[in-house]
């Protein structure tokens, strides 16, 4: 049990005046946070802010160079995780740490049940302790089942559950959200607010503003490593909000298209695709340079499928892609038919994908900003079957510039960077292929408002110089903001595609839910 006050609204966590460096690199200077018990309170800024530093500290996994920490009024002097749980300190990052060979009871049994080799397991205590942790977060799941066959919200279900188990009072999330549908974001928000009301203290770590004003009590601003104040989040609005994170005036979210723009010529035409693997059926659109074209839904429309099949991912069953050849002068108007049966022959044809998980697919976290820069054009660096290492980095130079990375050296592991600046490393391999379509899955998924902007803006700019765009996007206004045309996807198939001069929020959900929108 959590040596700490269990009163409801006494302060459960004072952080003071917290300092980290790395390397001679500032990446905390001032982090302070008061957290209270039976609130939900969100901790914000952009991508390196300080806030994954703070939270480490906070859980333990690091020793703060200067500044104090008391929990349930005590002061912290042995920083390590161990201690954290046993303070009563619980953290939930995006991606669950849990072991996808074991059972869900196996892994609630973690941390939970003292270690013995001579012990002999109960298995159904176990079992039962496993359902009365899942029913309180309100999770129906088989505890017998491996947690490799889970959801990701699930899998979020059991790591709460585990945390509750430990009697921890103190949970932070980090971006628990992020890759959840709406109806998933609904059950999440519902369960937390169940455990505020049992006097849990939550703080919840994410960029999308609509939760931060349903959920949270209080909001604390970290910037450049301080924390910039504290506040109850009725004495703030959204661009009260983003001015403190950014430091400075954002006078639009979504960067303007340029007047006088026009789409150029058709440059992709994809008929009536169908994919039995990946659900897709009579999937038909075009696009034209210059243009970004949204794709809407709800998760699990077949968005990121089709993205896929594009880009010779999976196998298409039938249906055709045709592309405009660019080496035509004087015949822009001919679109080929194209079989795209790899990736290699998408690159060929003119096309490069930015994948949803970045992190797995779109980087190699450990390999250097410049090698990852280079991946995908790896051939034409080669001389003599060895890599130029000085035209590496000059690509690298080239895009790094272009794109406004942010990083003190182009030879610093990619996993060093913040999301928003990994992201653009995405980007750079890709665009170093030179394509004339690009795919975007989910391009600001996890990152800052201050990053976003930085990524429309990149993607507005590639537009105007007649690169054709596809964007999957989860948000709204993003899909709203950014797209010129919109496509909307249900159950695997293309429901409706217009301008959009001619969308509203209302209308894309409608039809993203299958009801017939009411002009």
């Amino acid at each position: 049990m959590a040596d700490i006050s269990p009163d409801t609204g006494s302060e459960i966590l004072r952080a003071t005046a917290l300092t980290k460096s790395f390397a001679g690199v500032q990446a905390l200077r001032n982090g302070s946070l008061s957290l209270r018990t039976g609130e939900i309170h969100a901790l914000v800024g952009e991508n390196g802010a300080g806030k994954s530093t703070l939270v480490r500290i906070v859980s333990g996994a690091l020793a703060p160079d200067d500044g104090e920490l008391f929990i349930g009024g005590k002061p912290v002097d042995q920083f390590s995780p161990l201690r954290a749980r046993e303070l009563g300190v619980s953290v939930i990052y995006q991606q669950p740490a849990l072991f996808p060979e074991l059972s869900v009871a196996e892994n609630l049994a973690l941390g939970l049940e003292p270690p013995s080799l001579w012990r002999k397991i109960d298995h159904a205590h176990r079992t039962a302790r496993a359902i009365e942790l899942l029913d309180r977060v309100g999770a129906g799941i088989d505890p017998a089942l491996p947690v490799r066959r889970l959801s990701m919200p699930q899998q979020q279900l059991v790591e709460i559950a585990r945390a509750l188990g430990r009697s921890s009072r103190i949970l932070i999330l980090d971006e628990p959200t992020a890759s959840l549908s709406e109806r998933e974001v609904e059950k999440l928000s519902a369960i937390l607010k169940e455990l505020r009301r049992e006097g849990i203290a939550i703080v919840l770590i994410t960029h999308r503003m609509n939760e931060i004003f349903a959920l949270a009590d209080r909001i604390t601003v970290l910037r450049d490593g301080e924390t910039v104040t504290t506040l109850p989040i009725g004495e703030i609005d959204r661009p009260g909000l983003i001015r403190l994170m950014v430091g400075r005036e954002l006078s639009t979210v979504f960067p303007a298209r340029p007047p006088g723009l026009r789409e150029g010529v058709e440059v992709m035409r994809v008929e009536n695709l169908s994919s039995r693997a990946l659900g897709l059926n009579d999937v038909s659109f075009n696009l034209r340079a210059g243009e970004i074209l949204g794709l809407a839904g709800l998760v699990g429309a077949g968005r990121s499928e089709l993205a896929q099949a594009i880009f010779g991912l999976h196998p298409i069953d039938g249906g055709r892609i045709l592309i405009r050849c660019p080496n035509r002068p004087g015949q822009e108007e001919i679109l080929d038919e194209v079989v795209i049966s790899s990736p290699a022959k998408a690159i060929a044809a003119g096309l490069a994908y930015v994948p949803e998980d970045r992190r797995r697919h779109g980087v190699i976290p450990e390999l250097s900003i410049a090698v990852n820069s280079t991946l995908a054009v790896l051939p034409r660096l080669a001389r003599a079957s060895l890599i130029d290492l000085a035209a590496e980095r000059q690509l690298a130079v080239d895009f790094a510039t272009r794109l406004q990375l942010k990083t003190s050296s182009l030879f610093a592991p990619v996993a060093t960077l913040s999301g928003g600046n990994q992201q653009k490393v995405a980007l750079t391999r890709w665009l170093a292929t030179n394509p004339g379509i690009l795919i975007l899955d989910e391009p600001t998924q996890g990152i800052d408002v201050g990053a976003k902007a930085e990524i429309h803006r990149i993607m507005r700019d590639l537009a105007g110089r007649g690169m054709a765009i596809i964007m999957i996007s989860s948000e709204l206004p993003e899909i709203l903001g950014m797209s010129d045309r919109i496509l909307v996807m249900r159950g695997g198939s293309a429901v409706a595609t217009f301008d959009r001069s001619e969308a509203s929020p209302e209308k894309i959900i409608s039809l993203a839910l299958g009801h017939q929108p009411t002009d």
